[in-house]
């Protein structure tokens, strides 16, 4: 009699074997016939078939009810696999771009850093203040600017996003012409005063 300790791990290998194998031939399997390169998923389906046949028919030869039983569990598992691996692929392209992205967000982060440091003091030294009153006079075009530029470098600082880096040039960008607006002479910033 074939127990059921036997029967557990040929069917979590075979579980294993059809999910891996569906993954893997929707992540090689394009809708565009130029890019579709059949060398890839043949050999995932023939990867897969070499570990989940045995896996049936091992099982089989002691009981054949057994066979039975793991070829409904293995269509479930490719069923499942299949409805699932949209969301699995989907997953795994966003952290590929996390992952490709976390240095330009911590560049980012860190130009952010140093242009609130440059705008604070215009907000916070009171010889800024009565040098350059134009720094924070929101009435003005260039001021009112930098302060919606800065907003929003800040809103999306919070969280990985591809519009963060450009958000924060744009802060720096607005940060220069309000300096120019008020006067503060080329090459000198608060920073220096």
């Amino acid at each position: 009699m074939f127990g059921a300790l036997q029967l557990g791990f040929w069917g979590a290998v075979l579980v294993c074997a059809v999910a891996a194998t569906v993954l893997a031939v929707r992540r090689h399997s394009t809708p565009d016939p130029a890019a579709h390169a059949p060398d890839p998923v043949f050999w995932d389906l023939f990867m897969g078939s070499a570990v989940a046949l045995p896996a049936i028919l091992i099982p089989t030869l002691a009981s054949p009810w057994s066979g039975a039983v793991l070829a409904a569990v293995g269509i479930g598992a490719g069923v499942a696999a299949y409805r699932g691996s949209p969301r699995i692929l989907a997953w795994q392209s966003r952290r590929r771009q996390q992952r490709q992205d976390e240095p330009v967000h911590t560049a980012a982060q860190a130009e952010h850093d140093a242009l609130l440091s440059r705008w604070s003091r215009y907000e916070l030294d009171p010889a800024c203040c009565i040098d350059y009153p134009a720094m924070t006079d929101v009435r003005l075009p260039e001021t009112s600017a930098l302060i919606r530029a800065m907003r929003e470098a800040e809103q999306l600082r919070a969280v990985p996003h591809e519009g963060y880096a450009p958000a924060v040039v744009r802060f720096g960008l607005a940060l220069a012409a309000a300096e120019r607006a008020a006067g503060i002479p080329a090459g000198i910033t608060a920073v220096g005063h």
